[in-house]
Parts: structure tokens; sequence; C-alpha cells
């Protein structure tokens, strides 16, 4: 198993997080977020002996029944072992029904082998790790207070701040996995970069789209406030949660055969879209579809803040992929995706203790670990203006 160091990603999002950083620098994701290995390429190698293959937790197997609107999609769950794995297939052909082409004195073979098509097994392997220390000493913190209960209260304030930071850690980390799959969608959607000129099925312009539509020339700085538009984009994300719901493979990068039910549809806006919607579109049907999804959530970034929250900060992102790409992208106002196309997993805290006699003080040590995975056969849809 692949574990990687990721303390000063985490302190650098921090900054940017806090608006302690207002350049949008330059993330490097490539040790983040697993992206998923076909096993004869899999790091699965011990740290140790580099000679056993890691235990496989549980397989995840991509074997949706297909029921049209009605669909109910259960996923299993996996508590251990260091390797996703991740079981596909294509879906068959169709052949023709000899039982209306019987002819006589023709025999007819029921013993024909027919394998599944396209079967392939893909596993995330990559751990992320990092750590919080703190000391706390015995006589200086009982000398330094009146009573007990001040010191309670300050020991108990240290470990508030540790446990805050590890989730803000965590919150961001996630962020930066949704991040690296935008990046890694735009890129395949935009290869030259060229955003304002291009619209395609995963990364969609809405503001190219409007504009071609109604003849406008509506520019990404005042289009968040036109109520027209918001009207336009709330209608084309609509339709995409119809589109989502059957078979294409028009929606995610690796072309493969896939379908995404409202109840596992994700649908991330950010904060700008969300409350334009709000105040332009209360009643429209669009919009409630939007904003009443199960996995529906608001963000306020993607990535930094700037210094004021300003449109053009809080909607751009400014990462280097896991696939080595250096993407620099605004306007971003919304994604959605599949539950399967990215997570979080195996995520384990724990807080360790050493007490040192000899200076009479107590280290903890708050170690944090998870994996983070984006699955590029997995739908996932990238909404922005340029």
């Amino acid at each position: 198993m692949e574990v990687k160091q990721i303390a000063p990603l985490v302190n650098e999002v921090l900054k940017s997080t806090l608006g302690e950083e207002t350049t949008l620098l330059e993330e490097d994701l490539t040790n983040l977020v697993s992206v998923g290995e076909t096993i004869e390429n899999a790091k699965a190698y011990d740290n140790y002996v580099r000679a056993l293959v890691n235990r496989i937790g549980r397989m995840v197997f991509v074997d949706r029944q297909y029921q049209g609107d009605g669909i109910k999609v259960l996923m299993d769950s996996w508590e251990y072992g260091s390797i996703l794995g991740k079981v596909d297939a294509d879906l068959p052909d169709v052949s023709e029904n000899e039982s209306w082409q019987l002819e006589n004195g023709t025999s007819y073979d029921p013993n024909i082998f027919n394998a599944p098509n396209g079967v392939s097994v893909k596993f995330y392997n990559g751990l992320t790790t990092f750590e919080v220390d703190r000391s706390i000493t015995d006589r200086q913190v009982r000398e330094s207070f009146t009573s007990a209960y001040e010191m309670n209260r300050f020991i108990e304030m240290i470990f508030t701040k540790i446990n805050n930071a590890l989730t803000l850690a965590t919150e961001n980390l996630i962020k930066r996995t949704i991040n690296n799959f935008i990046g890694v969608t735009l890129k395949n959607e935009v290869p030259d970069g060229n955003y304002s000129q291009h619209s395609g099925a995963k990364a969609v312009n809405l503001l190219k789209l409007y504009n071609d539509t109604y003849t406008t020339t509506l520019t990404k700085e005042k289009c968040i406030y036109d109520k027209d538009f918001i009207r336009f984009a709330t209608y084309k994300m609509g339709k995409y949660i119809d589109m989502l719901k059957t078979y294409s493979v028009l929606f995610n990068i690796e072309k493969k055969q896939r379908f995404t039910p409202k109840n596992l549809l994700h649908v991330i806006m950010l904060s700008d879209l969300k409350r334009a919607s709000d105040v332009f579109l209360q009643s429209d049907t669009y919009h409630n579809e939007l904003t009443e999804l199960p996995l529906a959530e608001t963000v306020v970034k993607w990535q930094g803040t700037g210094e004021a929250y300003d449109f053009a900060d809080v909607s751009k992102i400014h990462v280097k992929t896991s696939e080595g790409d250096t993407i620099e992208a605004d306007g971003i106002l919304a994604v959605m995706f599949d539950n399967d196309a990215l997570g979080v997993n195996l995520y384990d805290r724990r807080v360790l203790t050493n007490y040192n006699a000899k200076s009479e003080f107590t280290n903890y040590f708050y170690k944090q670990e998870a994996r983070y995975f984006n699955s590029f056969d997995e739908n996932f849809v990238v909404f922005y203006v340029a």
C-alpha cells in the first residue's frame, strides 16, 4: 500500500481556507487522490516486506439493476483492507430470438458459451496521512491557574482546537478531491484550455450556451446577477438530472456505460448560484428540483476566498491534478456526480499518548488516515461560465 504524507498540503490549504493566503496558489493534488489502477499496475506491495499483496477489503460490484425512474441502488460497505476493488462489465449485446425463426430440420445449439462483455477490475490503493502533536505539562499548568476548573477548561480548549483542526483539514481535503475531478474533467473536455469557446457534455459552459441561444453578450461577471440567465442555468442543470438517469457513455471520462438515479446523484452548487436561485426563482420548478435532491449541497468556495469572497476568487480552482496537469479555471458554478465517482474511505482518527516522567509532561499524538479517491469511469459533470 502506498502511504503518502500530506501535511504540507494540509497546512497550505488551511491558509487559503482562512483567508490568510489571498493569492490562489497552485495546489499539487498528485499525492492526495487515488484514481484507481488495473491489477497489473497496482502499487500493491507492503511497505515492510514489499512482497505480500495487501488484503483486499471488500469488492464493490457495479451491478445495478436498471429499472428506469424507479431504480434503487444499494452499495455494499467495506471496513477493512487497504485496497478498494471495483469490478465492472459492459452491457451484453442483444441477439435475435430464434423462437420465431424456426426452420424444419434445423438444429439449434443450447450449449454455446457467452462470456460477459468487457469485464474489468480496478483497484484504489493509496493512503494519505498526517498528524497533530501537542504537549501538556503537569506542574506548570497547575501553577498557572487558580482552580482545577480553569485548568481543565484550558486543557479542554487545546483538545477542542486540535479536533477542529482535524475536522477542517478533512473538509478541505474532501473539497480537493472534488477539485481534482473538476480539473481532470476540464482537461479531458477542453484540452487546449480555451474554456470560453467550448461547451461539452461533461464540461458545460452555461454562459456560452445562453449567449448562443439568445444572441446576447452577457459576461461572466454579470451573469450571476441576471434573472434570465439564472433561470436558463437551472433549466439546463435540471435537464441534466433527467439525462443522467438513463444509460449513456457521454458523461464520464472513460466512456463507460453508466446511469445515475436521482437518489445517488450529488449536486454541489457554489453559494453564489444557490443564493441567486433563491432570490430570483423561489417558485421555479427546476430550482426546487435541484435544491431538494437528497444529496444537494452548497459550498461558499471551491478552493480559496481571496480578500473579500469575490466571485472570481471563490469560483476558481488552481491545481496540479493527479494526472500531472496544471489547471487554472474560474467561473465554476456547480458539479453533478454519481455517488461512486468520488469519496473518502477508510477514515481513521486516533490519539496516542506518551508520558515523560523525567520532565513531567504528556505528549498527545492525534493521527488521521484516509483514502480520497476519484473513479473516472463514473458520471461527473462540471457547470461553469466563461
